[in-house]
């Protein structure tokens, strides 16, 4: 018996190595992941670029504290900056400590400007923002919140993608609004690029914070470096993590100069956030996402998947209700329940997720090619035949 907590639901199958977007199990089975590590691994497995710079830091230095300056974790700051809104960076170790980190940072910008009572963070029902009491708290979802306690104050959920609920929803207490420009465990729901663009011009009318979580849309997912860039605008806040690390643990708190230099020394912290073995692995996967024609790619293998699928669709009209995808962030919503077809895509060798509003997803690393996706629509389809075949 496993000495594990019992919290998941976990699959018997175990991976002893990795290789691009393959896993092999320790029974020697080949899978095609596309799952991702639920959208981590945008460089797949095992990507000799990486292997080597987290090789040649662990021989030199894991870890000193924020104690002191880490130059590692200065570069990765930089080139954050330089390529997004930001003006300053706070390195976590997961998203929802980036999370936590954008909620407090908003809060002690209105409460530097002697507007403490400005606290409240308006969210949309659908969200996902971690798993910690005020994560839980601000995605207010009742089964992540049941059994846990009074649910943190602070936060109002108003319908998804609904800008007048927004409206009705702003009191002289709110200080921002947070939401992801694209529900990842909700069901893949994409959010108009107007509706974007209505956000942050009503943040800007009534002086309210845009806080964005791009923990899973973020860095290269849908085929640009943020997913607010496709609406061309820009936050005041905003969260990274999965992809940021290709999975090391490693998270990001994102914010414009107003804002973040209102976090002086004793009002956030974090033990081994942005340690130089993190920021290392940070820079080596931000040196391949930078890479010239990296981010066309995912454009292009993105719309090669989706064309895919839509082929699937046409031939299991019984089995998929709709394909939602932008770039390589898809969701496959499926007539049957959806834990029964990850589990018939599993038996055909290759990985997904499940996600709300009985939707598969599917998280391919950002690297793959379209002879990956051949193969993978090629499992795909063994899995749906098994389940027409028992259905009929």
């Amino acid at each position: 018996m496993s000495a594990l907590y019992k919290n998941y639901a976990r699959s018997e199958i175990a991976f002893e190595r990795g290789e691009g977007v393959r896993l092999f199990s320790t029974d020697g089975d080949e899978y095609f992941d596309f799952a991702g590590g639920i959208a981590v691994n945008i460089l797949g497995h095992a990507d000799p670029y990486v292997v080597k710079a987290i090789k040649d830091q662990a021989e030199k230095l894991w870890h000193v504290s924020n104690v002191f300056t880490i130059p590692q974790a200065e570069t990765l700051a930089q080139r954050l900056v330089d390529i997004s809104f930001a003006d300053m960076v706070f390195f976590t170790n997961s998203g929802a400590e980036a999370i936590e980190c954008a909620i407090k940072t908003a809060r002690r910008y209105f409460y530097d400007k002697d507007e403490a009572d400005r606290y409240e963070i308006i969210t949309m029902e659908g969200a996902f923002h971690g798993r910690t009491l005020g994560t839980i708290a601000a995605g207010g979802n009742p089964s992540y919140l049941e059994g846990f306690g009074p649910k943190a104050g602070g936060f109002t959920q108003v319908a998804r993608g609904d800008i007048d609920a927004l409206k009705a929803a702003i009191t002289p207490n709110s200080a921002a609004i947070l939401f992801e420009p694209i529900q990842g465990e909700s069901g893949i729901n994409i959010l108009e690029t107007d509706f974007l663009r209505d956000v942050r011009a009503l943040c800007d009318e009534h002086g309210l914070l845009l806080i964005l979580d791009e923990i899973q849309c973020g860095y290269g997912r849908t085929g640009k470096m943020f997913a607010y860039e496709w609406a061309d605008i820009q936050p005041d806040i905003m969260a990274l993590a999965k992809g940021i690390g290709g999975g090391f643990p490693l998270g990001a708190c994102l914010a414009s100069a107003k804002v973040g230099n209102a976090m002086v020394p004793g009002t956030h912290g974090s033990t081994y956030g942005g340690n130089p073995l993190a920021c290392t692995v940070g820079n080596a996967v931000f040196d391949r996402v930078s890479e010239a024609g990296f981010l066309d790619h995912v454009q292009e293998m993105g719309k090669y998947l989706a064309w895919n699928l839509q082929q699937l669709a046409q031939k299991y009209p019984d089995l998929i209700v709709q394909i939602r995808a932008k770039g390589l962030m898809v969701g496959i919503k499926v007539a049957p329940p959806v834990a029964q077809v990850v589990a018939a895509l599993r038996n055909a060798k290759l990985l997904t997720v499940g996600a709300g509003d009985n939707v598969v997803r599917m998280l391919p690393p950002l690297i793959v090619t379209k002879d990956d996706i051949d193969e993978a629509v090629r499992r795909l389809d063994a899995g749906l035949k098994s389940l027409a075949s028992a259905k009929a």
